[in-house]
């Protein structure tokens, strides 16, 4: 039978979850060389001042990746877990006695809400079209994201909009980090990448790892540097989900009407003018495989807000891509003004990027002259 010493050593860390300040505690078992972790609320929590018991939650101690800094961060969100305790440890028996256990234990059981991803056979992904295996936090937000998400919009969990949502946070935030937790490259290429990037979320947490020449390697700062990197991680999930909220979800409606109503500015159909800037890139492609249109949109026209003018710009081949389904010709390419005015034929050009990517003109009329043009050479 395991006799338990232990041993409490009080440090406050700020907790940049939601303003109160935890308290570290760390616990030595006598006979054993295991250490655990625990992060709890102070006594003015709302749900120790209502005697209710916090859950816990479990995670491996030692070196930490995104997947279960943000998994904690993320299940502390809902209304299961809410301002649940942190515990980080690998010792079994301890991880049997916890309310939840994210990325150790090697078991993936919802109903015991258990969610590893290590064990032979894992093989769960996120569905809904998207084929990547998942990572601790590619589980917790399966089941818990759309809870998380309708929170952030105040509304029940079945309103349109939280599934739109939690399938494009997944697309454009939470795919990248079970995908790197996994080692899945991003590219089906034996070759390697032309230049390193080191700037994503997954590296950027992993820095908060103590270095090895630290001379404090002790529990106490390692879990200082976790709850760190559940910080970043958490704040950076959060951005996402009201980002996409604010103003993905708004734009939608835009980008579908002017879809509709492309042929009303050319009958080709190649041609969307927005009748107010908004984010489109990602809309458009979605929109254009849901509405099966056919030919596909070659160039956006917009009018720059800063100074009012017009741009036309050139659709690209995948949201990721640099390459333009059809370049604005190379003939104008580097050229502006009168210059370039000139050699178009249409007055009050402004410029055309090198790349062909994009364009300007002085004018509405001009800048659609300009798409129209383009489609012909």
């Amino acid at each position: 039978m395991v006799h338990w010493n232990l041993v409490l050593k009080a440090r406050k860390v700020e907790d940049a979850i939601n303003g109160p300040r935890l308290q570290v505690m760390l616990a030595l078992s006598r006979g054993f060389n295991h250490r655990f972790l625990t992060f709890h609320r102070h006594l003015t929590s709302p749900l120790m001042a209502n005697n209710a018991p916090l859950k816990r939650v479990g995670t491996h101690n030692g070196s930490f990746h995104c997947d279960e800094a943000l998994g904690c961060f993320m299940i502390r969100l809902t209304d299961k877990f809410c301002n649940a305790e942190i515990v980080r440890t690998r010792d079994i028996q301890v991880l049997e006695g916890l309310d939840a256990v994210l990325d150790v234990g090697g078991v993936y059981d919802p109903i015991q809400d258990r969610y590893d991803h290590h064990q032979k056979g894992f093989d769960e992904v996120f569905g809904h079209g998207f084929f990547t295996k998942l990572s601790s936090a590619g589980l917790v937000y399966k089941h818990f994201g759309k809870e998380i998400i309708a929170k952030e919009l105040q509304v029940d969990e079945g309103h349109p909009d939280v599934h739109r949502l939690f399938l494009a946070v997944y697309k454009s935030f939470m795919e990248a980090i079970d995908a790197i937790d996994n080692g899945i490259n991003q590219f089906d290429t034996e070759k390697p990448p032309r230049y390193l990037n080191n700037t994503n979320l997954s590296s950027r947490v992993g820095r908060f790892n103590l270095d090895w020449i630290d001379p404090d390697q002790s529990p106490e700062k390692e879990n200082e540097a976790f709850q760190q990197a559940m910080s970043l991680a958490g704040h950076e999930f959060l951005d996402s989900v009201r980002y996409h909220a604010k103003s993905w979800l708004p734009a939608r409606s835009i980008i579908e009407e002017c879809l509709a109503a492309r042929q009303d500015s050319d009958p080709s159909g190649e041609i969307m003018v927005l009748n107010r800037f908004c984010p489109w890139k990602l809309h458009l492609l979605e929109l254009e495989e849901e509405m099966k249109i056919d030919p596909l949109i070659k160039y956006i026209v917009y009018q720059d807000d800063r100074n009012k003018t017009w741009r036309v710009q050139a659709v690209a081949v995948s949201p990721d891509r640099f390459e333009s389904r059809k370049p604005l010709p190379s003939q104008w390419r580097g050229l502006t003004d009168d210059e370039l005015s000139r050699e178009v034929g249409i007055p009050g050009c402004v410029f055309v990027h090198m790349s062909g990517f994009i364009g300007g003109n002085r004018s509405y009329e001009g800048a659609l002259a300009m798409a129209k043009a383009a489609l012909k050479l």
